[in-house]
């Protein structure tokens, strides 16, 4: 399980890369407009949902953490389901979290250019949308060709752009915050759990990106148990006090169709709207800049190791980056993201990425077996024999009985789809090596 960096690839992420690559993974359009959704459904009692919700599915997090201190190669997910499971399982994993990563690209390339139309009339319109998602996924597509430094350096600036609206928004908003709106006397009730629970659940998505770079991650073994735990945590006291501060500046009767924009105009009138719509944009940049460098490690992944054709598994002599992946990627997204034909994938992401989740969660027991004694030894072990996996498990699958029968239906088809893709190279590709 510890290797040299696939094929030529750098190992240019540190622990500061990998938290914005998760920071921007989980912090994307969800959290300005989930606070309004939940509080329809648990009223004051939001806040605390989200952090009750974050604390569960922090056991999610807490498997994926011991799971990456197992290896060193690119690929998260894909390694860790085709060792436990074989090679069909492994790439059926790894195909769903990239088309999954590629539609939610494409949906939130649209958010960001709706956001920009509505600052800007110049920029209202089908050919400015159509301009603006264009030069933001080819800008995104080179800047990754370039280097995985320079999709770090871009995530950076985008997580810097949007954090710090939202800090000064829960700064501002704090002084609304009363005692019984902190520790509500409300009754516990919360109208349709389950659905609402889902929802939620977007806002803490995202995070298994890390795992896919680990072979260009210094020390990874190491670094990314450390940065998915923190940063979830981080992640979690940020939405606990942004959706404190929401309940405590929006009213009651407006839960429904007020967003953190809202909040911001409230606080601060036009110049706070204004500064968190901006806070919006750039938040959706930083989501789209992480999905532009993590999903194509996904293909390289399964082209590296033959359930796709090694076409993919090129690396760039100059800039040691998967160009084709990512290419492949930036063009997908774009097609997907002008032609509107992702909404049902889109739709669907949810289940496949839960699908993912449950297969390497159930992947654990035997990759603790596997494993030679020197990669057990520095392994972040977890504490209670299988407890946190098996409450991880649950929670996954409870969540996936919340899903409706269409996301189903487009999974599967995707699914199938894929297989067939595997099967060609399987058939085909493995008879043609030397």
């Amino acid at each position: 399980m510890i290797s040299e960096p696939s094929a030529g690839l750098r190992r240019d992420i540190g622990f500061y890369g990998a938290a914005f690559l998760v920071l921007n993974a989980m912090i994307g359009a969800g959290i300005f407009a989930l606070p309004g959704k939940v509080a329809v459904n648990a009223g004051l009692l939001s806040p605390w949902l989200f952090l009750v919700v974050g604390a569960l599915f922090l056991s999610v997090v807490l498997t994926f953490a011991e799971l990456a201190s197992y290896y060193d190669e690119t690929g998260g997910p894909v390694l860790y389901a085709t060792e436990a499971f074989g090679s069909l399982v492994g790439f059926s994993t790894g195909w769903l979290l990239f088309l999954a990563r590629t539609a939610s690209f494409a949906a939130n390339a649209t958010v960001m250019a709706a956001y920009l139309g509505s600052l800007f009339d110049v920029l209202a319109g089908e050919f400015p949308r159509a301009v603006i998602i264009s030069v933001v996924t080819l800008g995104l597509t080179w800047a990754n060709i370039l280097g995985v430094r320079d999709g770090v350096r871009a995530m950076a600036l985008f997580t810097f752009l949007k954090v710090t609206p939202l800090l000064i928004l829960v700064l501002l908003g704090l002084q609304h915050v009363s005692g019984s709106t902190l520790l509500p006397s409300a009754s516990l009730l919360i109208d349709d759990l389950g659905s609402t629970t889902l929802l939620m659940i977007y806002a803490f998505v995202g995070f298994e990106t890390i795992a896919v770079t680990a072979g260009e991650t210094h020390q990874p073994r190491r670094t990314l148990p450390k940065v998915l735990v923190a940063t979830v945590i981080t992640t979690g006291l940020l939405y606990f006090l942004i959706v404190l501060v929401f309940v405590s500046v929006i009213d009651q009767a407006d839960y429904a169709e007020a967003t953190l924009v809202d909040v911001g105009r409230s606080l601060a009138g036009t110049a706070g709207a204004f500064a968190i719509t901006l806070a919006a944009v750039f938040s959706i940049g930083g989501n789209l800049a992480g999905s532009m460098l993590a999903a194509p490690r996904l293909v390289f992944s399964l082209a590296e190791s033959r359930q796709l054709p090694t076409w993919f598994a090129h690396v760039h002599e100059r800039y040691a980056t998967p160009d084709r992946c990512i290419i492949v990627m930036g063009a997908l997204a774009l097609v997907l993201a002008l032609s509107g034909s992702f909404v049902k994938l889109a739709v669907a992401s949810s289940v496949a990425r839960l699908l993912g989740y449950i297969i390497c969660i159930a992947s654990l027991p035997l990759i603790r077996r596997n494993a030679s004694a020197e990669v057990r030894e520095g392994a972040f072990r977890l504490k209670g024999g299988y407890s946190i996996p098996l409450l991880a498990l649950g929670i996954c699958i409870w969540l996936l009985f919340q899903s409706k029968a269409e996301s189903w239906v487009a999974v599967s088809i995707l699914l199938a789809v894929g297989i067939l893709f595997y099967a060609f190279e399987r058939r085909f590709g493995l008879a043609d090596q030397p």
